[in-house]
């Protein structure tokens, strides 16, 4: 998949990308307990959840709900990422 940008309809900044990313990431280390050494990975899994969000337009869904960081958890959920193992 390729990466989302500001030319897809109803794509976030790349600001609101970024922080998506982050607390997809965050969901991602809290769902290992934190162990150290893969944060990089996290990022990388966070990164493509959150390109197919945007690419779906869930992420403006969640956005204009109110509840991105949910919609975020479920993305990461439905993709498998939290149940991956580091």
């Amino acid at each position: 998949m390729t990466r989302a940008d500001a030319s897809t309809p109803g794509a976030p900044t790349p600001e609101e990308r970024r922080e998506m990313i982050a607390i997809a990431a965050y969901y991602l280390a809290e769902g290992r307990g934190f162990a150290p050494g893969a944060a990089d990975l996290d990022w990388l899994c966070a990164e493509h959840v959150i390109d197919a969000m945007i690419a779906d337009g869930q992420a403006r869904a969640s956005q204009d709900r109110g509840d991105l960081p949910e919609g975020i958890r479920n993305a990461l959920k439905l993709s498998g990422g939290e149940s991956r193992q580091a």
